[in-house]
């Protein structure tokens, strides 16, 4: 277990064992109490200690933060901004999201994720080491895995010209890419989909 001087590690049932019975993802709760667990008590702890929590992102993928009173949007984006990282412009995804950051013309190297109401069953983000994902299928199909290095994967998406709120993938190709210029959603569907999949 792993403390910072703002920050604790705890352990819940979800978490996964992986590299020597290392825990994923990281969870951190306030290394205080309740009423230091504040908003603005957690963005001084972020800036105080992101060195320590970058470190920590950095061998174990991901960090969960429990017990901090993170309640709005408007919270989370403090928060995100406590961080200092360059924004980027939430582009391309299917799922319906408030969008609460700047823009960069760059690949994100951090993403952040809020649930503001709680769902009472299933809607979990599912969150993967994709190094360890990348070294079974290597594993188990060394020759998919191959072919994919040599050739790449293709996208396709299809999708109407408006939000269909009916539909499973619910938005269409100008509010994904927030753009009523077909030229410009395509230029931003091969950009954000060029990225290598594999390394």
């Amino acid at each position: 277990m792993t403390t910072g001087r703002f920050f604790k590690e705890v352990e819940l049932p979800e978490q996964k064992p992986y590299d020597n019975g290392v825990l994923f993802p990281a969870v951190l709760a306030p290394n205080t109490n309740d009423e230091e667990a504040n908003l603005c008590a957690f963005e001084h702890a972020i800036r105080a200690e992101k060195s320590w929590l970058e470190s920590n992102l950095q061998r174990r993928g991901v960090i969960l933060f429990r017990g901090f009173h993170v309640t709005s949007p408007c919270d989370f984006n403090r928060v995100v901004e406590a961080f200092g990282y360059p924004e980027l412009v939430y582009a391309g995804g299917r799922a319906t999201r408030t969008k609460v950051v700047g823009q960069l013309p760059d690949f994100p190297t951090k993403l952040f994720f809020f649930c503001e109401e709680e769902l009472e069953s299933e809607g979990e983000m599912p969150v993967v080491l994709s190094h360890i994902v990348y070294e079974q299928m290597k594993e188990k199909q060394p020759e998919f895995v191959a072919k994919v290095e040599e050739h790449g994967l293709k996208f396709i998406i299809v999708t109407g010209d408006d939000d269909q709120s009916s539909s499973i993938g619910g938005r269409g190709w100008k509010s994904t890419y927030m753009t009523d210029d077909k030229k410009v959603a395509n230029e931003r569907f091969n950009l954000i989909n060029l990225t290598p999949l594999i390394n």
